[in-house]
């Protein structure tokens, strides 16, 4: 019997099996041990990865349960400082067992626990700056296309806690982010606050390409009470050809007048049209904003978008005249293509515009929906019978042929009653092997840009180690190795890769890694969203390496105003 009162073949058994992780652990780290020279900063980081990868390969549960029931730490929370928790268990254990054991000598210690957390806290400083007063977090902010042209805006996002500015470089352009960070600039000279800049590459993102917008029909109705009697009229937005302005969210249509004409359009006037349908309509002006008209119609209207409209206008003033001209009809909202389960979508290489799908008289289909892909070089990688989902997931679908030119896809998951597909949205293909490469031409670059305004570069989509080498040659070639770097894990690749991309980062300064989780919740599913995201949290923990949690959290309560209770 032990001194615990315990079985001493158990404890025996304990402690052979803790000696073999540990054995697993120092065997690993003599094989790294070569290349540990590649890193200067991180050697550390590196090395305490190393060691918890050789304790995932081991099955430890029967392990843990066995410390679990003598009192002592069962090995959890010890990303951090792997080997130094081994050890400490190894030597209570001894002890337990009336035996002395010595940790064996090597060049370096161990981490210990205050130094795995002094080293995550360190590199989280180094990639995001200071910690702020009174949390612990730091908060990282998207700019909208806005922020290009309201100082205010930036201003109050920093005076309430935007620790980090984050561009992102697939939407807007040089112009709109050189003025968002000069508001920047100016924001901390007038506040005395300290930030960072991160801007992520727009990388190899699968997207659907433009949609015509012809082929939609724009339609404006009334609110009617249940007698049918109109209780507030529809109202339309004029607004000159040559320089549209921003219709108000409260329209119901849009309509552009070339400048000379609209600026004879007074209130009272009226404008006299005909209909998708042949219907005669009419819409009576209003009043003005700006160099635009609000018109109010008391009829339901369906037009046709971008097309030209012919109308009459009638003008009321005491000299009334009729002149006839024509109006470009605006889309209120981005083109898109209505799919609901069993339809057919064609994704195609060329440039052409998507289109919905034809029916003839007998609701027959003629021509299934079409839409192009913004990266068709993947066509090449996929294969019948995968899975492709668009738009962080809202509509999926399978794969039922592929070639050169196009891939069909029969849509499995979307709204019973259909599901918009518009220009611009993300496309993921979970179950296909694609080839990218990491860095598209813009990217590189835009990359010259980053360098010079930004401390920290975002490299999204990536997948593999490859793809950080890519990165780092590039940021070397601009002389710009000390960047920081966050790494997008949005992928199933690249959660499947991450412990060698982020032995690939730790060779270089300061690296992060953001969770993406819209994107990686339709690679991985999001029942396994909570698990996923926990892994990459220890996998970082154990390099010491900072996260972002990003995208897709507590989205109810942003559109909302209130977060999902269950």
């Amino acid at each position: 019997m032990t001194k615990t009162g315990g079985n001493r073949q158990s404890l025996d058994a304990l402690l052979a099996e803790l000696q073999a992780i540990h054995a697993d652990l120092l065997r690993l780290e003599r094989e790294f041990e070569p290349r540990l020279g590649d890193y200067a900063l991180h050697k550390n980081s590196a090395r305490n990865l190393i060691d918890y990868l050789a304790l995932r390969r081991r099955d430890i549960r029967q392990v843990q349960e066995q410390l679990a029931a003598l009192g002592l730490s069962s090995l959890g929370r010890t990303e951090s400082h792997v080997l130094a928790a081994i050890e400490a268990v190894l030597n209570v254990v001894h002890q337990l067992a009336g035996q002395e054991w010595r940790a064996p000598a090597r060049r370096e210690r161990s981490v210990g626990f205050a130094k795995g957390k002094s080293l995550l806290r360190a590199n989280t400083d180094g990639l995001l700056g200071p910690p702020p007063r009174k949390r612990g977090v730091r908060i990282m902010v998207t700019m909208p296309s806005e922020a290009a042209d309201d100082f205010e805006l930036v201003r109050q996002l920093l005076a309430n806690g935007m620790d980090c500015m984050r561009i992102n470089c697939a939407h807007d352009g040089s112009n709109a982010w050189g003025c968002m960070v000069a508001h920047l600039q100016r924001a901390k000279q007038e506040l005395g606050i300290e930030y960072r800049v991160e801007m992520d590459l727009t990388g190899p993102k699968l997207r659907t390409g433009s949609i015509d917008p012809r082929t939609q029909v724009v339609k404006w109705r009334p609110q009617r009470d249940l007698r049918g009697d109109v209780t507030r009229a529809a109202e339309v937005w004029l607004t000159p050809t040559e320089n549209p302005e921003r219709a108000p969210s409260v329209v119901g249509g849009c309509l552009h007048i070339p400048a000379a004409l609209l600026l004879r359009i007074h209130k009272g006037d009226s404008i006299k049209f005909k209909d998708l349908r042949g219907k005669s309509r009419m819409l009576e002006v209003a009043n003005a904003h700006g160099q635009s008209r609000i018109a109010l119609s008391t009829q339901t209207a369906y037009l046709s978008a971008a097309d030209l409209l012919p109308f009459t206008h009638t003008s009321k003033a005491k000299s009334a005249t009729t002149l006839s001209s024509e109006a470009r009809v605006a889309p209120l909202e981005q083109s898109f293509i209505v799919l609901k389960p069993g339809d057919t979508l064609v994704l195609t290489r060329g440039p052409v515009p998507g289109q919905p799908a034809a029916y003839d008289k007998k609701s027959q289909l003629t021509r299934p929906a079409t839409i192009p892909c913004t990266l068709p070089e993947v066509f090449a990688d996929l294969r019948p019978k995968e899975p492709i989902w668009f738009d962080d997931g809202k509509i999926g679908g399978v794969t039922e042929s592929v070639t050169p030119d196009d891939v069909t896809v029969r849509i499995t998951i979307a709204k019973t009653g259909g599901d918009k597909l518009g220009a611009d949205k993300g496309i993921n293909l979970s179950k296909s092997k694609i080839r990218l490469p990491p860095l598209t031409t813009n990217d590189i670059a835009d990359l010259v840009f980053v360098v010079k305004h930004a401390n920290i570069v975002g490299l999204s989509f990536v997948r593999r180690p490859e793809d950080m080498v890519a990165l780092q040659a590039e940021l070397a070639r601009l002389n710009a190795s000390e960047m920081g770097i966050v790494l997008k894990i949005e992928t199933q690749t690249a959660f499947e890769h991450l412990p060698a991309i982020l032995l690939q980062a730790l060779r270089g300064r300061d690296v992060g890694v953001m969770i993406a989780r819209g994107d990686l919740a339709v690679e991985c599913g999001w029942e396994r969203l909570a698990e996923v995201q926990e892994e990459i949290l220890w996998f970082c923990e154990a390099a010491h390496v900072p996260v972002i949690w990003a995208t897709q959290v507590l989205e109810s309560l942003a559109k909302n105003g209130a977060p999902l209770t269950c």
